[in-house]
C-alpha cells in the first residue's frame, strides 16, 4: 500500500511566520474581516434519453418513462482564499474517469484545483449507467474512451460548476444535525444458521434477509441516524442551498422502466416549499447526498411488516420526514458571514481482491451447469460466474483512488469512493478533529462496497467477491488515511 497526498492548504511554515509577524506589527481589524464569504448554487440537467439500461438491481429494465428529472446539484464556496466545489450527481454509482474527466475542465476552464472538488453520487437505483452499458461496465475502462453519455455527464457537471460560480454572492453559513432513526435498519444479518452464497460458501450475515423470518438472530452492524446538514443564505436571509448528508440507501418503490432520482430529489423540493423559496432567482438547491449506507436500508427486518405503499409513495414519507425535521433546526441555526475553507486530497493505492482456486472450482462447476437445472448454491451464481471471470481478465492487481477531506469552519467533511458501511462512518466522526464531521460516500469514483475486516468475517453479498474488489482491511487503511488529510487542514 502507498499513498502519495495531491495537494492540501496548509500552510509552508515560512508563509506562517511571516503573517505572525506582521501580525504582531500591525494592529487593526482581522483578516477574517477583511474578507468576504460567497456562496453560490446551480443545477444541471442530466437526464438520459429513453432506451438505455437502469441499473442498480439484477434485471436491468430499459428505460421507457421519465417519472422526474435527474441533476448534478452544485454548491460552491468562497471565503476569499480558498474555493470549494460540491457537486452531487444523481446515479447509483460514477466512475472516477467520468469525474476526471469534469475535473479536467473544470480545472482548465475555471482555474479551480482537482484537490478543491468533490463530486459523489446519490445512489438512485432509477438512472441509467455512467459507466457504459450492459456487463461491459462491470469491466476495468481506466484510459478508455468514455462513452456518449459518460461524456454528457462530465460535460454538465463542468457546466454546472461555470454556473454555480456565475451565482457566487456574499452569503453567510451555518451547519446542524438532527437525528432521525425512524428511517434507517440495518440490512445485514447475522442468521441463526449459515446461509448459502452464490460463491459456493456458506455465510452467517445475509443481506434482506426476509421481514420477521425465523432464522433471524441480530443485525450485523448499527446504524446512523445523525442527519447533518449546511445551509447557505444570502446576507439579506434569502436561501441558497442546503445540503443534508443521511446514512441511508435509496428508498425504491419506482415501477420498472422509471427514470427517478429517489428520495433524494424529493429531500430537495421538500426543504425549498419548507423554506419558501421556491419562486427566486437564482434558483434554490436542495441537495441530499448519501452517507455511510452501504449496509442500510428502511426495513425493518425484525417486522412487524410496515405498510404497503403505492408506487414513490415511501420515498415521499420518508423525504418529507427528513426535510421536515432538518427546517426544524434550520430555524434554530446561528449564521455566521465568514469561517475559513479548506481541503486536502490524496490518491490511495489498494490491492484488488483474487479469486482463491476453491472459489475458481465453484464457478466453474456453476458455468458447466445447464440453465433450467436447479441452481448449486445460489440463484445468482451464474450472474457472479460472469462477474468473477470478468474481474479476474480485466482489472488491475491494484488501483488508486481519491480520497477527500474539507474543513468549514468547525465542520469536517469526509469523502470516500466506495459504499460505506456505518460502522465506519460513525469511526470517522468519532476520530475527525472538527467538532462536527459526516462522510459523502461514492464520491470521486464507485469500486462497490468497503466492509470492515470484521464483517468480511461473517460474509454476506457485499463481501462477495466483485461487489467488493479491494483488500479487506481496505477499510482500516482508508480511515487512517482520512485522518491524516483532516491533520492538514485542522
Amino acid at each position: 500500500m502507498k499513498n502519495r497526498v495531491i495537494q492540501s492548504v496548509k500552510k509552508d511554515s515560512v508563509l506562517l511566520a511571516v503573517v505572525l509577524i506582521f501580525t504582531l506589527l500591525f494592529s487593526g481589524p482581522s483578516y477574517a474581516q477583511n474578507k468576504v464569504f460567497r456562496a453560490g448554487a446551480s443545477l444541471s440537467n442530466i437526464t438520459p434519453p429513453l432506451g438505455l439500461e437502469i441499473v442498480g438491481n439484477y434485471n436491468r429494465p430499459q428505460a421507457n418513462y421519465i417519472h422526474d428529472q435527474l441533476h448534478v446539484k452544485t454548491v460552491v464556496l468562497d471565503d476569499g482564499n480558498e474555493t470549494l466545489v460540491f457537486a452531487i450527481v444523481d446515479n447509483v454509482g460514477v466512475k472516477r474517469e467520468v469525474y476526471d474527466a469534469a475535473k479536467a475542465i473544470i480545472e482548465n476552464k475555471l482555474k479551480i484545483p482537482a484537490s478543491h472538488v468533490m463530486i459523489a453520487a446519490t445512489h438512485t437505483h432509477s438512472a441509467v449507467s455512467a459507466g457504459k452499458q450492459g456487463m461491459e461496465r462491470r469491466g476495468w475502462q481506466y484510459g478508455e474512451p468514455l462513452d456518449a453519455y459518460q461524456l454528457f455527464v462530465a460535460k454538465r457537471i463542468a457546466d454546472g460548476v461555470q454556473t454555480a460560480l456565475a451565482n457566487l454572492e456574499p452569503a453567510r453559513i451555518a451547519w446542524g444535525s438532527v437525528d432521525v432513526p425512524e428511517h434507517v435498519f440495518n440490512r445485514r444479518w447475522i442468521m441463526k444458521n449459515e446461509v448459502w452464497s452464490p460463491l459456493g460458501f456458506k455465510d452467517k450475515a445475509k443481506m434482506n434477509p426476509g421481514v420477521a423470518h425465523p432464522n433471524l438472530d441480530k443485525p450485523a452492524g448499527p446504524t446512523d441516524p445523525e442527519v447533518s446538514f449546511l445551509a447557505v443564505e444570502t446576507l439579506e436571509g434569502q436561501p441558497i442551498s442546503v445540503i443534508g448528508n443521511y446514512s441511508l440507501h435509496y428508498v425504491g418503490g419506482v415501477p420498472s422502466g422509471h427514470i427517478s432520482a429517489d428520495y433524494f430529489a424529493i429531500f430537495g423540493d421538500r426543504i425549498q416549499q419548507l423554506l419558501e423559496a421556491d419562486r427566486q432567482d437564482p434558483p434554490f438547491v436542495g441537495i441530499l447526498t448519501n452517507g455511510t449506507s452501504g449496509d442500510i436500508n428502511n426495513i425493518n427486518w425484525p417486522g412487524p411488516r410496515g405498510e404497503r405503499y403505492p408506487a414513490y409513495g415511501k420515498m415521499r414519507y420518508v423525504a418529507n420526514d427528513v426535510a421536515e425535521k432538518v427546517f426544524g433546526v434550520y430555524q434554530s441555526l446561528d449564521f455566521q458571514e465568514w469561517v475559513p475553507l479548506g481541503a486536502a486530497a490524496s490518491e490511495l493505492t489498494l490491492d484488488i481482491r483474487r479469486a482463491s482456486p476453491e472459489l475458481l472450482a465453484n464457478m466453474e462447476k456453476v458455468r458447466k451447469r445447464p440453465d433450467d437445472d436447479k441452481p448449486l448454491y445460489h440463484s445468482l451464481e451464474k450472474i457472479y460466474a460472469e462477474r468473477i471471470r470478468i474481474h479476474e481478465e480485466e482489472w488491475p492487481d491494484e488501483i488508486d483512488i481519491v480520497l477527500q477531506t474539507f474543513k468549514i469552519g468547525d465542520l469536517g467533511i469526509a469523502a470516500i469512493p466506495f459504499e460505506v458501511f456505518a460502522e465506519t462512518g460513525l469511526e470517522i466522526k468519532e476520530k475527525s478533529p472538527f467538532a462536527d464531521a459526516f462522510t459523502i460516500e461514492l464520491a470521486n469514483g464507485s469500486y462497490g462496497y468497503l466492509p470492515t475486516p470484521e464483517q468480511h468475517e461473517v460474509g454476506g453479498y457485499e463481501t462477495w467477491l466483485t461487489t467488493n474488489k479491494v483488500q479487506k482491511d481496505a477499510s482500516r487503511l482508508i480511515v487512517s488515511e482520512l485522518m491524516d488529510l483532516f491533520g492538514h487542514i485542522e
